[in-house]
């Protein structure tokens, strides 16, 4: 449930987002988008290594897959000034993506190495909780390698290229935010043979914060700004997570964060908001077994739940909430 879950670009609902595909893939739910390009890639006679890695296959672009870039790529981009973090947009820049035509990874890595120490890798899709965590503890982000269809800009059920890529990448030149994910990978991977109740409580922090994570910043609206990727992605929770008055904004807890169910079929009911991000890096420092131990069999917080120690930035009004379906 962690990279399918959490990747989201949707116009009235998240994305089968980033957690699902790479935490819950053992009964994966495949689209017919994925399908085909699953299809595709066997009859071009690609390989997939053991750890689901492939070469980025850049001559299987056709034009269409392009201007499905360029098209996303120019509406986020307009859309995100003023509303995401300029951590983003300076990782957007340093990175030089370009407009028109779906990244090559190779060139991506050729500044994102250097950088933080981070590469990315092809991968087909969905990838087990193990193989993503392994991934991310050794500073490797998988990224889907092919795009969505025309008809899918605004809804798809896993994560694209242009999830992974524009919505993840960015960020991961960033030095707090890359140590903060290979942190959380390697201790995610030290609890995921067989330790379910241990992966939800690392599904829920990677969504609340790697995905949907929401900064501090007093001159925007609501006193927020937008980091997470399958906000950055998505043009419907990209407007949602920072204009309406419906979800919660609640300031980062730790504790709280990995106790916290979520949706991922609406909207988010509750967003976490972090101050900066070496507020992620201290996380990133802690020894998590002690946590973990602590964490494990405490009953859940609803997604809408607001508690008397909560630090409420925006306490929603509900409007448009579904009663039940809380992961």
């Amino acid at each position: 449930m962690i990279k399918s879950q959490l990747c989201a670009l949707h116009a009235s609902k998240p994305l089968y987002t980033c957690i699902q595909s790479h935490l819950d893939c053992k009964n994966p739910i495949m689209s017919p988008a994925s399908t085909a390009k699953l299809k595709e890639q066997f009859d071009a006679g690609l390989t997939t290594r053991p750890d689901f890695t492939i070469d980025q296959p850049l001559s299987h672009y056709g034009e269409v897959d392009h201007a499905v870039w360029s098209q996303l790529f120019a509406r986020q981009a307009a859309l995100l000034k003023g509303r995401v973090c300029n951590e983003f947009l300076d990782g957007l820049a340093l990175l030089e993506l370009p407009a028109n035509r779906v990244p090559s990874f190779e060139a991506i890595n050729r500044q994102l190495r250097p950088a933080t120490g981070w590469e990315i890798v092809a991968v087909p899709g969905l990838v087990p909780e193990g193989v993503f965590f392994e991934h991310l503890a050794n500073r490797r982000f998988p990224v889907t390698w092919w795009m969505r269809r025309p008809d899918q800009l605004d809804y798809l059920q896993e994560p694209d290229c242009f999830h992974d890529l524009f919505g993840h990448v960015p960020l991961l030149i960033n030095p707090h935010f890359a140590d903060y994910m290979h942190a959380y990978g390697r201790a995610a991977l030290a609890f995921a043979a067989g330790d379910a109740d241990a992966v939800a409580l690392f599904a829920r922090l990677y969504w609340y914060t790697v995905e949907f994570g929401l900064i501090r910043d007093a001159a925007s609206a609501n006193g927020v700004r937008i980091y997470g990727a399958g906000i950055v992605s998505s043009k419907g929770e990209t407007l949602y997570s920072q204009q309406s008055a419906a979800p919660n904004r609640i300031g980062f807890d730790l504790e709280r964060v990995m106790r916290t169910r979520y949706r991922i079929d609406t909207f988010q009911k509750t967003y976490f908001v972090i101050d900066d991000f070496e507020q992620l890096f201290d996380v990133a420092r802690l020894e998590f077994a002690p946590l973990v131990e602590k964490l494990t069999g405490a009953p859940a917080f609803a997604a809408g739940d607001v508690l008397d120690l909560d630090i409420v930035v925006t306490r929603g009004t509900r409007e448009g909430w579904l009663a039940d379906g809380d992961i």
